[in-house]
């Protein structure tokens, strides 16, 4: 049934195809997913951070005998769209493209009144069916004067704990008498003249579905379209009347709209709950979070806290991995060496082992670094810390246009892109976990530093530098500044160009401290895992067959024309049939190896040949593929970067008399690296976290022109010095 006083823009919904619902909203972190798993039985994750729930979760509840519909919406501080969670919650709470909820319950921490009735304000505004939550009784002292908020404000308000199902039969009673007899409740708010005026020209550009005989009603919608309409909003579903509306009358000089909303609503609300929140002793779970919020927000011992933990996390994701990964990469061999062994040799049995196997061991490999990342996020989330660590970088981190927020996933970058873009679904607006994920893969991640070390072993003599610092070891640390620097360096462009945005202050809540629940850790963890598996390992996985079609074809080599001006190619090609020579042989001319000769123009400026082009190739399936494609292309079989014949073959490679790979090309090559993207896993990811092609494409191009100019730059004025 739909309330009497409910609002719903979709007016073309028949009665009989309504189904009866009920939606559970409310800031972050007031405990509306254990709520809703208290009610429906569900097992959606319970976290102690914003922005957890980031997609409608849906269960079931009965009520006087009849099943009713619970939709766990994400968490937003209020309906002014400032990211994909709060935009989520908003069109579902109005109906914006399906059926509104018939009733909805808002989920309020008894200690933090003020803020968390903002929400409940506006949906009072707007004639939303009510009942007020007012959860976690049990962490303040003294119970606010429930009963005279509810009278105040004229809708229904039920003290409970949901983690203790204290006072849930309660809400239940509540909520079934809300779906018999709605109440939307009232909300007097004095707004400024010139306000009311902005308001109502904007109701006159609302589309026909949302305009009603109410000039209340039509004043709040207005409203609600002057605070999330701008220039840079991402909401969808506004007509383009609308918008242009919103915007003339947000330019007018000297005026602030959302200071002007926001001033009056917080000024009813400190009217409204005067007397109604009685002070008291705080209790033992504040009384401790205080005492540990001293050391831990610190701005000395805070961060000297913050940098520990850091690296126990970025050691875990780099070093404690390490024996999985290398696991799985050995039970790939063994299990490829077996197919070879027991079927016929063939294209059959190659496209089983190197396309198929080696496409599903570029996807499975990532699993131990996203297992752990998302175990110890699941833990600092859950104990609380997380919300400590983005207030302490903000301070950093805003001079780029990001949060806080955005520190742990970059950190996380310099072992592996993927888990660590998957990461930033704990940033709250879509513009900053964007802005995130284009600068994410900058950073050094793990699978470039088998290129750094083949390239550095072969091409830089291990001499040092005043006697001391070797050489070696520095260009390595180099690399790793560098890449850190550039990717700090492009969130402040991007931020300011093609992902600007206006800057929002960061808006965060701290939690107190709590155990962490090792039940919803550990869900968190498989269920991202899975998610990587079924989204992005199924990209993966075809752009892997891809290449090796790409490098593996065509297969009669004894027809293909030898590469007159590759010595090394014909050398290859007249040695005997081994293993590794006849792959070499075969690559040698592949459409990979045509398609390098083909890039060799483009290319040749930077100091690479067509062999370095054919293992930039290799390196798209993953960048560490480039040292067993180099391999390849010499005919040494099983090369890794420690492999001191592929060294020496690339030390020993000539042209025109004179060595063709220079430390001076090896640098440039680094540099290419550092900033290329050559690794397709990224780009399944992005596009998996973005639901678009643009932002990968985008990716691809921004990041390959930047390496491409950079290290021309590298290559050329380091031949006009001489080096």
């Amino acid at each position: 049934m739909r309330a009497p006083c409910g609002f719903s823009p979709e007016s073309d919904v028949s009665e009989a195809a309504k189904t009866l619902r009920v939606a559970l909203v409310g800031n972050p972190n007031t405990g509306k997913t254990t709520l809703f798993n208290r009610l429906t039985g569900a097992r959606a994750r319970v976290g102690n951070y914003p922005g957890v729930t980031v997609e409608r979760r849906s269960g079931q509840m009965t009520l006087d005998g009849r099943d009713a519909e619970v939709l766990d919406l994400p968490g937003t501080y209020s309906l002014t769209a400032r990211s994909a969670e709060e935009q989520i919650a908003i069109e579902h709470v109005l109906g914006m493209h399906e059926q509104a909820p018939d009733l909805v319950v808002v989920v309020v921490d008894a200690g933090q009144l003020v803020r968390n009735f903002y929400l409940v304000t506006q949906l009072i505004e707007l004639e939303v069916p009510l009942v007020v939550a007012l959860n976690m009784i049990d962490e303040v002292a003294t119970a606010p004067d429930h009963e005279a908020i509810a009278k105040r404000l004229g809708v229904p308000v039920v003290p409970i704990a949901a983690k203790t199902n204290r006072g849930l039969d309660a809400l239940r009673d509540a909520i079934a008498a809300g779906l018999r007899e709605p109440r939307c409740g009232t909300a007097p708010i004095d707004y400024p003249a010139a306000l009311t005026l902005d308001a109502d020209a904007v109701a006159r550009a609302l589309p026909d579905a949302w305009t009603s005989s109410k000039p209340a009603r039509a004043r709040a919608l207005a409203l609600w379209a002057l605070g999330s309409v701008d220039e840079h909003d991402e909401l969808r579903g506004i007509a383009p009347e609308l918008r242009a509306a919103c915007l003339e009358r947000q330019a007018q000089p000297g005026r602030d709209i959302d200071a002007e909303i926001i001033t009056a609503r917080y000024r009813f609300l400190d009217a409204t709950l005067a007397g109604v929140v009685r002070t008291g002793e705080r209790t033992p779970v504040r009384k401790t979070t205080e005492r540990i919020d001293r050391v831990l927000l610190h701005p000395l011992w805070g961060f000297a806290v913050f940098i520990a933990i850091m690296v126990t996390m970025f050691q875990s994701l780099f070093s404690w991995a390490d024996p999985a990964i290398k696991g799985i990469e050995q039970v790939v061999l063994w299990l490829g060496a077996g197919l070879t062994a027991h079927l016929p040799a063939g294209i059959l049995t190659d496209l089983l082992v190197e396309g198929v196997l080696g496409g599903v061991g570029n996807v499975i490999v990532f699993l131990p670094q996203i297992l752990l990342l998302f175990l110890f996020l699941g833990v600092l989330e859950d104990s609380g810390y997380m919300a400590r660590a983005a207030y302490l970088m903000d301070r950093v981190m805003r001079s780029l246009g990001l949060h806080g927020r955005a520190f742990v996933p970059m950190l996380s970058g310099c072992a592996c892109a993927i888990p660590a873009i998957m990461a930033t679904r704990t940033m709250e607006r879509e513009r900053d976990r964007l802005l995130t994920m284009l600068v994410i893969p900058l950073m050094t991640c793990s699978a470039r530093l088998p290129v750094y070390t083949l390239v550095i072993g072969a091409l830089f003599p291990p001499s040092r530098v005043f006697g001391l610092v070797p050489v070696q070891g520095l260009l390595m640390a180099i690399m790793y500044l560098f890449s850190t620097l550039t990717a700090l360096a492009a969130a402040g462009v991007l931020g300011r160009t093609i992902v600007r945005g206006r800057r929002m202050p960061l808006l965060l809540e701290l939690p107190p401290y709590r155990m962490p629940t090792l039940k919803s850790v550990v869900r968190q963890m498989f269920e991202r895992a899975a998610s990587f598996l079924k989204e992005a390992g199924t990209m993966i996985l075809a752009c892997t067959i891809v290449l090796w079609a790409l490098l593996s074809f065509p297969r009669d080599t004894a027809t293909s024309s030898p590469e007159p001006a590759s010595p090394t190619a014909v050398e290859a090609s007249a040695a005997p049939a081994a293993d590794g020579d006849s792959r070499s042989v075969r690559l040698s001319h592949s459409y990979g190896a045509k398609l390098g000769k083909a890039l060799e123009p483009a290319i040749e400026p930077l100091g690479f040949d067509w062999k370095i082009g054919v293992g930039l190739i290799g390196a798209f399936a993953a960048r560490e593929v480039f040292v067993s494609t180099m391999g390849l292309v010499y005919g040494i079989g099983d090369a890794d970067e420690a492999s001191e014949p592929l060294r020496e073959r690339m030390r020993s490679e000539a042209k025109n008399g004179k060595p063709a790979y220079s430390p001076l090309t090896g640098l440039s090559l680094m540099v290419f690296f550092a900033l290329a993207c050559q690794c397709v896993s990224t780009l399944a990811v992005v596009k998996r976290e973005t639901r678009s092609y643009k932002w990968p494409a985008f990716l691809f191009v921004y990041m390959t022109s930047l390496a491409w100019v950079t290290s021309f730059i590298v290559f050329q004025v380091g031949t006009k010095l001489g080096f």
